[in-house]
């Protein structure tokens, strides 16, 4: 498995499947892990960075954690292969964009990337589709039971694991689920949305994170408390009372939308059909903002004969890097409209 070989499907987190698919997109669940004894990485020598890179790379590859795993030296890869990990969601931007030795260990499905020398010593990300939290962190805790088996972590019986932000000591668990909100973009109940997100100590952020804006109506929603709970109860609160209500909204949002503005509604969804299907050029920008309109269409069973796994492959599949990466060139921003267009009406038009 290489990273030219991921470019031919979407991942995990856009494959269209798992409960509450029509919202949810995708659970995912991090663990924060430093190794006892050795300074954090904005304390550790670029020397000792080095050796802390190789000896658990070792470790990760030997620990045959899930099948088809592979490891990508990031501060060896080139700026494309760097930006498609970021559009795979398996790395972070700060991991692709940080100068120091670094790298991901990634299973073949794409439902595990471990990252080497990120903000702590090891982060590791364990992706489900739809809503399945639990099982993502029974699969994240299985492979925490490796890791320490392999390594002795920094731990503090008061505190819990220590961490190179503050905000990640205990736990060291960052639970994250992205939903697809173009209902409540469009009836202009997003503020609602973070309110809410607000009076639950929740964290709204776009597409990519924190930093980032909430293309095609993406938004990840995250915890921001990681002391005084375990693992599995994180998991349980969001998975049963903290995610729903936000699933409700949209759907309510939804509901409404087909039944006070239904001809608005399918007006907007036949333009963004149309526009798809015979676009010459179209950016990455308004790929996403038309796409999402079109999914939302063929999840309210608006659009004739679309295929929910083809729109969620296109979401990716456009993205600069994977054009870049399909076509083996890298292109101008005008070359990249012209094949972002190009592609879109074929797999329409085959799907």
């Amino acid at each position: 498995m290489t990273l030219a070989d991921l470019t031919q499907h979407a991942g995990e987190w856009l494959r269209g499947a798992g409960p509450m698919h029509d919202v949810v997109i995708s659970s995912r669940v991090r663990l924060a892990r430093n190794l006892a004894g050795t300074p954090f990485l904005s304390r550790c020598p670029r020397e000792q960075q080095a050796e802390l890179e190789q000896k658990m790379r070792q470790e990760i590859l030997s620990a045959e954690l899930a099948k088809g795993i592979f490891y990508v030296d990031v501060a060896a890869a080139g700026d494309l292969d760097r930006e498609l990990l970021v559009e795979r969601h398996l790395v972070s931007r700060q991991h692709a964009e940080a100068s120091h030795p670094r790298g991901v260990a990634v299973s073949g499905d794409e439902t595990i990337s471990i990252m080497v020398n990120e903000e702590d010593h090891l982060r590791m990300q364990v992706l489900r589709s739809g809503l399945q939290l639990p099982e993502a962190v029974a699969d994240a805790n299985r492979i925490d039971d490796a890791m320490e088996r392999c390594f002795d972590f920094a731990f503090h019986s008061r505190y819990g694991y220590l961490t190179a932000c503050p905000t990640n000591v205990g736990t060291g668990l960052r639970l994250s689920v992205m939903l697809h909100l173009p209902g409540l973009k469009l009836a202009g109940e997003m503020d609602k949305a973070f309110r809410a997100a607000g009076d639950m100590r929740l964290a709204i952020r776009g597409l990519y994170g924190e930093g980032t804006e909430a293309s095609g109506d993406f938004f990840q929603i995250s915890n921001q408390t990681t002391l005084g709970r375990s693992e599995n109860q994180y998991a349980e609160e969001f998975s049963e009372r903290l995610i729903p209500a936000f699933i409700e909204y949209e759907r309510r949002a939804r509901k409404h939308l087909m039944d006070e503005q239904n001809a608005l509604l399918e007006d907007k969804v036949s333009r963004a059909v149309a526009t798809l299907r015979s676009a010459k050029m179209i950016s990455s920008e308004e790929t996403m903002s038309l796409l999402s309109v079109m999914r939302l269409g063929t999840n309210l069973g608006l659009t004739d004969d679309m295929d929910l796994s083809a729109i969620n492959e296109l979401f990716l599949l456009t993205q600069p890097a994977h054009l870049q990466k399909i076509h083996r060139r890298d292109m101008t921003p005008q070359e990249r409209a012209q094949c972002r267009a190009d592609m879109i009406r074929r797999r329409l038009d085959a799907g």
